[in-house]
Order: structure tokens, then sequence, then C-alpha cells
């Protein structure tokens, strides 16, 4: 197997998480603290903590500290990118099994 299908997957799975989803979202637009980004998306200090190491560590997220401050943005914006490209690609499964079903329940009235 080649190392970037491994690559690939790696960050697949970095992306294959809801709250880390989210805080990609708030990051879409600002750099922002985690103090801004725990009022934004709701989440605890610690479970910020968490999902930023590894949003970190797989290059998705980039940190800068200032004076006492942290702040955290998108490393690249084609990320945002790539997760609205799957939404689209979502948003288009959930309208084609909702006309499966809709066909179904059609089906089922004769």
């Amino acid at each position: 197997m080649d190392d970037i299908f491994l690559l690939h997957a790696n960050i697949c799975k970095t992306l294959a998480n809801p709250r880390r989803l989210e805080i990609i979202a708030a990051l879409r637009e600002d750099e922002l603290t985690p103090t801004q980004l725990i009022r934004k998306i709701h989440i605890s200090k610690a479970n910020l903590s968490q999902h930023m190491k590894i949003l970190i560590e797989k290059g998705v997220v980039l940190s800068r500290r200032e004076c006492l401050n942290v702040f955290y943005k998108l490393s690249d914006e084609r990320i945002t990118k790539a997760c609205d490209l799957m939404r689209e690609v979502l948003i288009k499964n959930l309208e084609q099994n909702k006309n499966i079903l809709k066909d179904i329940k059609n089906y089922n009235r004769y």
C-alpha cells in the first residue's frame, strides 16, 4: 500500500469526529483563543484540549502564542472546502434517501 493512502486515511480519521468538525467550523472565519472556542461551541476546557492536541499533531490546526494567550487557526483554507464538499455529498445522499423512502411509502399504499 502506498504511504499516501495511509496518510490520507489518517487525515480522514482526524476529521471523522463531530466535535473536531465543530472546531473546524468555528475556526473557519477567524483565529480564536481556547476561551472563545469554549464559548462558541459549548465544550469543556479538557475536551477542547484533547481535540486540539490531535488537530495540531495532524497539521489541521496551527497554534501561536502571544504573551499569555494562545490562538488557533486552520492550517489551510482548503480544509473547510473539503468539509463543505463532504457535507454536500451528505446532503445529496439524504435527499436521495428521502426520495427512496417517499417512493417506498407511495408503493405501500397500493
